[in-house]
C-alpha cells in the first residue's frame, strides 16, 4: 500500500480528467442525433469503457457537424 499511496497524488488529477471527459462526452452523445462515424449505442460504449482516450476519440472522429 505505500508504493500507491505515493502515486496518489498524481492519480487524483487524471481520474478527475478523466471523469469530466466521460461525462462531457456522454452528455454530448445523448444530446445530439448526427454523428460522422457510427451510432449512438457505438460511441456511449467507446466513451464509457475505454477510459481516457474514449473521449477524446469520440470528439475527434464521432462528433457530427453542428
Amino acid at each position: 500500500m505505500g508504493i500507491s499511496s505515493e502515486y496518489f497524488p498524481f492519480l487524483i488529477p487524471l481520474l478527475i480528467l478523466q471523469l469530466v471527459l466521460a461525462v462531457t462526452a456522454l452528455v454530448h452523445v445523448l444530446r445530439h442525433p448526427r454523428y460522422r462515424f457510427g451510432n449512438k449505442v457505438v460511441w456511449v460504449i467507446v466513451v464509457l469503457c475505454v477510459s481516457i482516450i474514449g473521449p477524446v476519440i469520440y470528439f475527434v472522429f464521432g462528433r457530427g457537424e453542428e
